[in-house]
């Protein structure tokens, strides 16, 4: 019987549990050792697995499905997550940064998601933007361990920010599974 729609046939790589992602042995996020000790260890480690899983929703996929939008009216695409999350990097270290604030990424509101264009340079040039921007957090919060620290203008606790940064990114983790979803039809955790 022919199919109605266009939609894409549900699948997984998973084997012995069709709703993952991968199976448990296969899975880069299922083999990273032991649990961290400590706070500050954990909240690196839960913001670690939820970057490589954005990563994962996104790899093999082409600059057109990257840049694919989700429903109408709606701007989301997973080129646009990943360029907004490198927005949110920025943002964030200016939060800590007691000097002049970086400017914007993408410029206007809502620009790191119009200008998510099906172009391979625009995707690279995401891709780095994202990596430099985590980085640069990073390493400015590294020099804080102290999670009980107030930084920046507004005294923000590094506590606080690294919990928002994870808030952050397992919500658009979850926008990633529905598009990518819609993509090609691979679902997962």
């Amino acid at each position: 019987m022919a199919r109605m729609n266009d939609q894409p046939e549900r699948w997984s790589r998973a084997t012995d549990y069709p709703d993952m992602w991968a199976d448990p042995d296969d899975d880069p996020r299922e083999n990273r050792g032991v649990s961290p000790d400590g706070e500050l260890a954990t909240l690196q480690d839960f913001l670690a697995g939820y970057r490589l899983t954005l990563r994962m929703k996104c790899e093999g996929l082409t600059a057109e499905q990257l840049a694919r939008r989700s429903v109408p009216p709606s701007t989301m695409s997973l080129l646009g997550l990943i360029r907004h999350l490198a927005e949110a990097e920025r943002d964030w270290l200016n939060w800590i940064s007691e000097g002049d604030p970086l400017p914007t990424l993408y410029g206007e509101p809502d620009g790191d998601f119009d200008g998510a264009v099906a172009e391979q340079a625009e995707v690279d040039a995401a891709y780095a933007a994202l990596e430099r921007e985590q980085a640069a957090t990073d390493a400015a919060l590294a020099e804080h361990e102290d999670l009980g620290e107030r930084l920046g203008k507004e005294g923000i606790a590094v506590r606080e920010l690294m919990v928002h940064r994870i808030e952050e990114y397992a919500r658009h983790c979850g926008h990633a599974d529905l598009l990518r979803e819609c993509i090609d039809g691979r679902v997962g955790q």
